[in-house]
């Protein structure tokens, strides 16, 4: 039930549009592409100079010692606190203000932030300065409506989530950002569309398979050992054997879309001989080496024992039926999946937002892939997390890529009840 202050709130979102609209331009126009991470400290001050009129404290953290992080590239994250009146819950938003490469296509200058018919396009306008930028504003009409609020609210925009979160949310996470008592509910404004509320998303496993061989002149292959026909074999035996083990496992996460609620498997990369960046004709060698990095996705009912053993099961088939045939392994990552449940509070709080923004019934849905979430449950402990946030996914790192202006508004409109519940609930 929505009553008259609350109207008053979502009013007064509806009326700042256009200082939504220009909020999101200019993060955009901040080209903060990773790797290998430009932009990043001048984006996070914005943000900060932004919140700090609000009255937010703001502090700046590196992630120092985390992945890509230079005095030329720092990972500058940016984290705003406002404290309530009262003692209470805190509620977190986090965003990250990373994006990732323009790439060709474009009809529009990908870092100009062009507004036009109800859309505002750039890098990074669905995925997610669109959401932070939606966010803010949710915050501060918010406060403007609700000066004595209990509790504290916190914005955090956060760098490298593109490329795993580690200099970025994990860093944060790991230094007890994400942690009880400090905060309690976190929304992150990603793009799974305005009308759905994103439980978490599927687990992940990154490896780096290498094929060993013997190095001998091209011209006498024969008298070496082919690394690259050895991974090869590799392949065909995905093909025939382990993709469709993974097409045939079907799960009871409401993964969108439809073919992600199944396990996958995808080649990142290959790499073999002649090293990529020798533009000259190649050397006649046996390459001795070959490089494998895959991608895989796998279900709350799997264990990540399991994910591992069936890769690993061909490669010793493999060893032991094909002559000469060896392999290395190396773990690059791996992230278990996750689902809060639809009656936890922050995902029943943004239903409700939900219900009486759109005056219907959310979707719940799990991401296909992972974000943020993930550094949030496994270093912080805190699970009461959910996405939320205005655009379309299918739109994100692509050419063109834009959010509806209105679906901003009203994902603002969701987020400013969705915090008022959480904040005015016992903690």
């Amino acid at each position: 039930m929505i009553n008259a202050a609350m109207e008053s709130m979502l009013e007064s979102i509806a009326t700042r549009e256009d200082d939504l609209v220009e909020l999101t331009r200019d993060l955009i126009r901040f080209p903060t592409v990773n790797p290998p991470g430009e932009a990043y400290t001048p984006c996070a001050e914005f943000v900060g100079d932004r919140l700090a009129k609000t009255g937010f404290d703001i502090e700046y953290v590196r992630g120092e010692g985390e992945p890509g992080d230079t005095d030329r590239y720092p990972r500058t994250n940016v984290v705003a606190r406002r404290e309530g009146k009262r003692p209470g819950a805190c509620v977190h938003f986090n965003s990250h203000i990373d994006v990732v490469e323009a790439g060709d296509g474009w009809t529009v200058d990908p870092f100009e932030g062009v507004g036009r018919d109800g859309r505002v396009y750039g890098r990074g306008a669905c995925d997610m300065k669109g959401g932070l930028a939606a966010s803010i504003i949710a915050v501060e009409a918010f406060i403007r409506a609700n000066a004595d609020f209990p509790g504290a609210i916190e914005i955090s925009g956060t760098v490298d989530e593109e490329s795993g979160g580690f200099g970025g949310g994990a860093h944060l996470a790991r230094k007890g950002y994400f942690s009880k008592p400090r905060v309690d509910h976190v929304i992150i404004p990603e793009p799974l569309n305005k009308d759905r509320v994103c439980l978490g998303h599927r687990g992940v496993w990154w490896a780096e398979i290498e094929t060993k061989g013997e190095q001998a002149h091209g011209s006498m292959p024969f008298l070496g050992d082919c690394a690259v026909r050895h991974m090869g074999a590799l392949l065909a035996a995905f093909e025939e054997k382990l993709f469709p083990a993974l097409d045939a496992k079907q799960t009871r996460m409401p993964v969108v879309p439809e073919g992600a609620r199944r396990s996958t498997l995808n080649i990142n990369s290959i790499h073999g001989g002649q090293t990529d960046d020798y533009t000259g004709l190649p050397s006649p060698n046996v390459p001795d080496s070959c490089r494998l990095t895959i991608d895989r996705r796998f279900l709350i009912e799997e264990e990540i024992g399991e994910v591992k053993g069936e890769v690993l099961a061909i490669l010793e088939e493999l060893k032991a039926t094909r002559p000469e045939f060896d392999y290395a392994i190396r773990d690059l990552m791996e992230v278990m999946p996750l689902m809060t449940e639809k009656d936890a509070p922050v995902a029943s709080a943004v239903a409700h937002g939900i219900q009486a923004v759109f005056d219907r019934e959310p979707d719940y849905v799990i991401s296909p892939g992972t974000y943020d979430q993930k550094h949030i449950a496994r270093l912080g402990h805190l699970y009461d997390c959910v996405a939320y946030g205005p655009g379309i996914l299918d739109l994100a790192h692509r050419p063109d890529e834009c959010v509806g202006i209105a679906d901003m508004v009203q994902s603002a409109q969701v987020m400013a009840l969705a915090l008022g519940e959480l904040l005015s609930a016992p903690r």
